[in-house]
């Protein structure tokens, strides 16, 4: 294999653990999936001949490319959905708090069983 090819696979490499979730202490296990592709990356680096037992379908560095161009797109995809739907993750009640204060209204205090005004 050649040096840019070598570092072509480096590149890749670096950009599939960059769309990983961070591990959040360096003690923590890494993912299965962080293996499979440190092996993905030794076996395409090493030499045909000795590749020792090789699996039925072994994944090419296109594949490679087009999963990465996959993951780039679903976080760009999130990132946007987060950005334009900035409600989605609160409760009913709050977004209605929220879209009155919006036009310039207040929802008046709701008393429960039990509370009085002081």
């Amino acid at each position: 294999m050649s040096s840019a090819a070598k570092t072509h696979l480096l590149h890749l490499y670096r950009a599939f653990l960059r769309e990983l979730p961070p591990r959040p202490f360096l003690t923590t296990p890494r993912a299965p999936l962080h293996q499979r592709l440190r092996d993905f990356v030794q076996s395409a680096a090493a030499p045909a001949s000795t590749a020792a037992a090789t699996p039925l379908h072994k994944p090419s560095i296109a594949e490679a490319e087009q999963l990465l161009a996959y993951l780039q797109a679903q976080r760009e995809y999130v990132t946007l959905l987060e950005r334009y739907n900035p409600g989605m993750g609160m409760d009913e009640e709050t977004k209605v708090r929220l879209t009155a204060k919006r036009v310039g209204m207040d929802l008046p205090k709701e008393f429960k069983d039990g509370e009085e005004d002081k």
